[in-house]
């Protein structure tokens, strides 16, 4: 797996959107048993905390130590650098597996043998990915072009599968359907700032460029920001499914 957020691992953990109860509350009604869930490339912890409140254990794994530094706690929540595709938990160890906002950056076909092989019978494998944020039609055409324009060489190849909804990716799993799921806020114009600044590409276009462009279209959305807060909405996509041994 790219590690491709230590450098931006605080505000990962303070500008990342968090994902809708609804999200976990549809994925818990098709896992049978709650004993131990592992949560890979948990980044910030917030899936983790979120499954802690479930489950008996919740272990959960990233690649980068300072992600992990900056993670989200609880008592059950047992985290530990290990690389996706390869771990030392032990055989049939899972009743649930999930990865959110990370499946693409994998070495899939690695990582899903991994995952057959810690997961109990039937245990459940679930992936999302949230796409590109809407706010309004000129705050988004001004966005759109910043992402696909001005960033847009410096995104890694995988990054397709997110704006692809995740349809494309490979997924060897007995799938369930799965209803759409939107994530909704309202934000300052500081917080989407901050959520700009997260992205990998953007990372890249400074370690290349000696700048930081967002400053530059925050100047051009600030005339159409309308109030202190504005919603904000992510289009959310899952794909969840049964593993077969």
């Amino acid at each position: 797996m790219k590690d491709n957020f230590s450098k931006q691992a605080d505000m990962y953990a303070k500008y990342r959107p968090h994902y809708p109860q609804e999200l976990f509350d549809f994925i818990l009604q098709h896992s049978n048993k709650k004993q131990n869930a592992w949560d890979c490339a948990t980044g910030n912890g917030q899936s983790a905390k979120a499954l802690a409140v479930w489950f008996e254990n919740v272990f959960a794994t990233d690649s980068s130590q300072k992600q992990i530094d900056n993670a989200a706690q609880a008592d059950n929540i047992y985290y530990s650098l290990q690389p996706a595709e390869q771990t030392s938990f032990t055989d049939d160890t899972f009743d649930l597996i999930t990865v959110s906002q990370a499946l693409h950056w994998f070495a899939t076909d690695e990582f899903y043998k991994e995952v057959k092989r810690v997961s109990k019978p039937s245990a459940v494998f679930a992936a999302w990915s949230y796409s590109l944020l809407f706010i309004s039609p000129e705050i988004d055409k001004l966005i759109h072009s910043f992402y696909t324009n001005v960033i847009g060489p410096y995104w890694d190849t995988e990054r397709k599968y997110v704006d692809e909804e995740y349809k494309t990716i490979p997924f060897p799993f007995k799938e369930i359907t799965s209803p759409k799921f939107d994530m909704e806020y309202d934000w300052t114009i500081e917080e989407m700032e901050g959520y700009i600044n997260t992205w990998s590409a953007l990372q890249k276009f400074i370690a290349t460029n000696n700048y930081n462009p967002v400053p530059d279209v925050i100047k051009q959305i600030i005339p159409y920001w309308k109030n202190e807060r504005m919603k904000i909405s992510f289009p959310l996509h899952i794909r969840i499914g049964r593993v077969e041994k």
